[in-house]
């Protein structure tokens, strides 16, 4: 996978619970009030609160002088709306990372949900530095919680960590062959099974819509399939989009389009991410993560706009757009993972424009059928500050599909509901699944905020690990 001596690790931002290093405290005010009864000195709290000077919303921090002038610790002040998540205040401390002097600090607030603030430190904490010269400045480091926490902490931060990593790595240095590296090293990591099926196996072995987006690259594409877990266990099917660059094939982007098109393959990092999170947690699970992994590139032997391409579920495509393509590799994974009745299969996509148009790009659609799986979702992911929202699988646009020479085609007819068409046509292929969750992320921070530096983010796979923790936890009682 990805790496670089370069790049911050974990060891970096996290400091174990019982290490002798000594710590500064770091504590959270939440008005004005907090001043007055805080366990701080005179002097202290005269400075708090002449510097405070909050604004309307967001948070700033204090940096506390010790009575020789040192550093003593650090107090973090809450806007109104710190960081968008009122009601979740250690949700803020992700900012503290980036704004405070190199050293280990600890949390002094009572109440504060540790594990949350942990995650939240690290996200925050991220840096992505191996083009960077130089070793950059020395970050600031968190004392982990003793415990659980700190393990369950550190693992989805790993996570987190691996799918940005994957996500910012240009496609000059990361195709389909370097994806699949970083899947193998994740399956030897927790003793999962990994298989691929590459170039013209594809066809062999009837994945002909992968093989079709992918077949124009001097990179081939393949299927990577990894495996993990109890065989009697619950099944949950992982369906990731890696297409490592697109071009829009024969339909080509403008150049602008383009600027960003290394990040088509975040669909994967997310399925990675979370696999690693439910490996890491060791949950009941029967674990498949399905990549479906190409390029879409411009060649002579590039598919084209109305061809009409067959399918692994054995209906036939036609094609209205070529730069439409991760559909088509998803059909032809998704259909592969129908074939055991996963009890949850969900798939991840950086897949429409039209889902950036609706909500934007930090708050991904969410498509099902289960009216309890999305409720489950939607709150996990508000609790975890990793949100999503629910759009309809609307089934008055089934018929925008509609081909006079196919099945069904690759676009809808008409500018309209693009991302809600698009899950459409994915449902297509999915039959014996007892449920389905379809997500179209961004797959990206368009600035810095608190959880994280402008760049990769592998969204839903916080949201759905906590929902498939909680699960495991109420089967266990």
């Amino acid at each position: 996978m990805p790496a670089s001596e370069k790049s911050f690790g974990l060891h970096s931002v996290l400091t174990p619970a019982d290490g002798r290093e000594p710590s500064l405290p770091i504590w959270l005010a939440r008005d004005a009030n907090w001043v007055r009864s805080a366990p701080l000195s005179a002097a202290q709290k005269a400075w708090v609160g002449a510097h405070d000077r909050r604004g309307s919303g967001g948070s700033r921090h204090v940096l506390l002088p010790g009575p020789d002038g040192t550093l003593a610790g650090a107090v973090l002040w809450l806007g109104e709306e710190h960081s968008g998540w009122p009601d979740k205040p250690e949700l803020a401390i992700g900012h503290l990372p980036r704004l405070l002097p190199a050293g280990c600090y600890h949390l002094a607030d009572d109440g504060l949900d540790r594990e949350l603030a942990t995650v939240a430190w690290g996200l925050g904490a991220y840096r992505f530095r191996r083009y960077k010269g130089g070793d950059g400045e020395d970050p600031a480091r968190l004392r982990l919680p003793a415990g659980a926490e700190a393990g369950r902490a550190q693992s989805i931060l790993e996570g987190v960590w691996l799918g940005r990593d994957l996500i910012n790595t240009p496609a000059g240095d990361l195709g389909p062959q370097e994806l699949e590296d970083a899947a193998r090293t994740l399956a030897e990591r927790h003793g999962a099974q990994l298989t691929s099926i590459v170039g013209d196996e594809l066809l062999a072995r009837n994945f002909p819509m992968i093989h079709a987006v992918g077949r124009a690259s001097p990179r081939p594409p393949r299927l990577i399939d990894l495996t993990w877990g109890r065989p009697g266990a619950r099944r949950v099917t992982l369906v990731g989009k890696g297409i490592c660059f697109d071009t829009g094939g024969l339909d080509i982007k403008p150049a602008s389009g383009m600027l960003l098109m290394k990040k088509d393959m975040a669909g994967a990092a997310t399925a990675l991410a979370l696999g690693h999170m439910i490996m890491a947690a060791g949950l009941n699970l029967r674990l498949r993560i399905l990549i479906p992994a190409a390029e879409n590139s411009i060649a002579g032997n590039a598919f084209r706009p109305g061809d009409v391409l067959p399918s692994r579920r054995g209906k036939t495509v036609e094609i209205g757009n070529t730069d439409a393509e991760g559909r088509l590799v998803l059909a032809d994974a998704l259909a592969l993972g129908d074939e055991e009745g996963p009890e949850l299969m969900a798939s991840f996509a950086t897949l429409t424009g039209a889902a950036r148009v609706a909500l934007g790009p930090d708050l991904p659609p969410l498509y099902t059928d289960d009216d309890a799986l999305a409720a489950g979702i939607a709150a996990a992911g508000l609790s975890v500050g990793d949100p999503v929202w629910r759009l309809p699988f609307w089934g008055g646009y089934e018929s925008t599909l509609d081909s006079p020479l196919a099945d069904l085609s690759n676009v809808s007819e008409g500018a309209f509901a693009g991302s809600v068409t698009a899950a459409l046509f994915l449902r297509r292929f999915v039959q014996q699944a007892r449920a389905f969750a379809h997500f179209d992320i961004f797959g990206w921070r368009p600035a810095a905020r608190a959880l994280g530096p402008k760049g990769a983010e592998p969204q839903v796979a916080r949201a759905l690990f906590e929902v498939l923790r909680r699960d495991a936890a109420g089967r266990q009682r």
